[in-house]
């Protein structure tokens, strides 16, 4: 049996709660406490980190909605960049690279536009990769999740016409967001560039007002689809809910009542 009460053991655990409250909270490496970080972002275990993840499949595998090459570029040239340029203005700003990503982005405000553009497209970028999955026929959500969308927008069919139109109608770069608010509704939104509900963008800038816990991301970017659909943004995003990760977003939803 492990003696918990020895001087060095007791010394162990406690080493070990305060580094956990610091990453569960956000902190710079000078020791400053990233105090806004909401309640709401907390309350899940998915942390997202500075370092590019794998792809969870193969870069055919979303064949014939994405193409192979379109995903080989868009992961390993676009995505990696953001990785990659995130992690050095990190260092730049003396932000701790053990802190959740999510931590710096609910107090974006602090920081560079190079943070803010890097931080973004990494978080958004990692999102994106897990809300999606090999084509799947009559692809849709079911149980508590397919409830609440139906609750919130009336119908399925609703939804994804309102979700869909987010994205379509983005002028320029960006992506179409489903989140939950702060009182955890579901809200449908667009931002623009590498922005994200996580955000706590100035009040008088264009986004400033949404604000929760991203749970299906799509991303509208011309690279996310110019090689296959050109400048048909409009059919790749109707193909595109053959590919939805639905049991992904499950999760994330899950996870608002934990």
């Amino acid at each position: 049996m492990t003696d918990y009460s020895s001087p060095g053991r007791r010394k162990f655990i406690a080493n070990s709660v305060k580094g956990s409250l610091a990453i569960g909270i956000g902190m710079h490496s000078s020791g400053k406490l990233l105090q806004s970080f909401q309640p709401l972002h907390q309350k899940h275990d998915m942390q997202t980190g500075f370092d590019q993840q794998p792809l969870p499949y193969a870069y055919d595998a979303l064949e014939n909605i994405i193409d192979a090459m379109t995903m080989e570029i868009h992961y390993s040239k676009h995505a990696a960049a953001y990785s990659k340029n995130l992690k050095e203005a990190a260092q730049a700003e003396s932000i701790n690279l053990n802190t959740p990503l999510e931590a710096v982005l609910a107090n974006i405000s602090q920081y560079s536009a190079k943070v803010r553009n890097n931080g973004g497209g990494h978080y958004n970028h990692e999102l994106f990769w897990q809300c999606m999955r090999p084509k799947k026929d009559g692809n849709a959500p079911s149980g508590n999740l397919l409830l609440a969308i139906e609750k919130n927008f009336g119908s399925f069919d609703a939804f994804k016409k309102q979700f869909a139109d987010a994205g379509k109608s983005r002028f320029g770069s960006g992506w179409a967001w489903l989140y939950a608010d702060q009182q955890n509704m579901l809200k449908i939104a667009s931002t623009a560039n590498q922005d994200n509900p996580l955000m706590n963008l100035p009040a008088a800038q264009p986004g400033s007002d949404i604000k929760g816990f991203p749970l299906l991301a799509l991303d509208v970017w011309e690279h996310a689809y110019y090689l296959k659909y050109q400048n048909k943004r409009a059919d790749y995003i109707d193909n595109w809910w053959n590919v939805v990760n639905w049991d992904y977003v499950q999760i994330r939803f899950d996870k608002l009542k934990g």
